[in-house]
């Protein structure tokens, strides 16, 4: 496929996708979202890509939305846009999504930060939602997401004063999961998505559902919900192969049925 905004790469099951508006760092417009979207629920469907990673560059990751599309737009406007809706689509990934983030990632960089599953940043990393110094407030996520990564308190100060933090502070919040150096950031997060692009298909989406609905479910129906994706993966060829390579003292050779 050919993107105006983003670039694409296929590597050892891995799908590498990068933002590519280096001169507005990153800016978040309409077609990079449908672009991205559109090539993640590809790769979604693509049983080569086990595991993607979505970048920017070293200077940002992405630096918010392009004002550019909103400054002139009237609210009626911007509602009949729908322009969040595309953001829906990228919790129904079934795949693991690690984020590669490095410099900028404010505003719609970080929601869209955390719409991944997994984060790795450069220790030059800048995350925060500065909306409200332009007036406004996060509409992807910003208020919610940010909240169950880092509490309510923090998340309150890091919204109401628009300050990002640092990489570092990112990581005692568990908003992150490593913090590396900037040479480092990508080629990290690639290795890790080769990592979990070895294990087993099935398992892996299962166990991302399996997450995501542990934000949402009280314990009690999480755990049912845990114990029946178990059961399902019982039927699955991999479970045989996994468990018969523990016992043969081998590598398993996973394949996703």
């Amino acid at each position: 496929m050919s993107y105006a905004c983003i670039t694409v790469a296929i590597e050892e099951s891995v799908g590498l996708i990068t933002l590519n508006r280096p001169k507005i760092l990153n800016a978040l417009n309409l077609q990079l979202m449908d672009e991205l979207v559109a090539e993640l629920e590809r790769m979604d469907r693509d049983p080569e890509v086990r595991a993607i990673v979505i970048t920017g560059n070293e200077k940002a990751f992405a630096a918010g939305a392009d004002i550019n599309e909103m400054a002139e737009a009237s609210a009626i406007e911007i509602m009949k846009r729908d322009q969040f809706a595309v953001w829906d689509r990228i919790s129904l990934i079934s795949k693991p999504i690690i984020a590669a983030v490095s410099g900028f990632a404010l505003g719609g960089g970080c929601e869209l930060m955390m719409s991944c599953d997994i984060v790795i940043a450069s220790e030059t990393a800048r995350i925060g939602q500065p909306e409200i110094n332009l007036g406004v407030m996060p509409g992807a996520g910003g208020t919610q997401r940010l909240t169950r990564a880092v509490g309510p308190r923090k998340a309150m100060e890091m919204l109401l004063t628009g300050e990002p933090i640092s990489a570092r502070e990112a990581w005692q919040y568990g908003l992150v999961n490593r913090v590396v150096p900037v040479e480092a950031y990508l080629t990290e997060a690639v290795k890790l998505a080769k990592k979990i692009a070895q294990q087993p298909p099935l398992a892996v989406q299962m166990i991302k559902k399996a997450v995501q609905k542990a934000e949402d479910l009280p314990l009690i129906e999480g755990m049912h919900y845990e114990r029946n994706g178990f059961y399902l993966l019982l039927a699955s060829e991999d479970r045989k192969e996994g468990m018969q390579a523990f016992l043969e003292k081998r590598k398993p050779r996973f394949t996703g049925n």
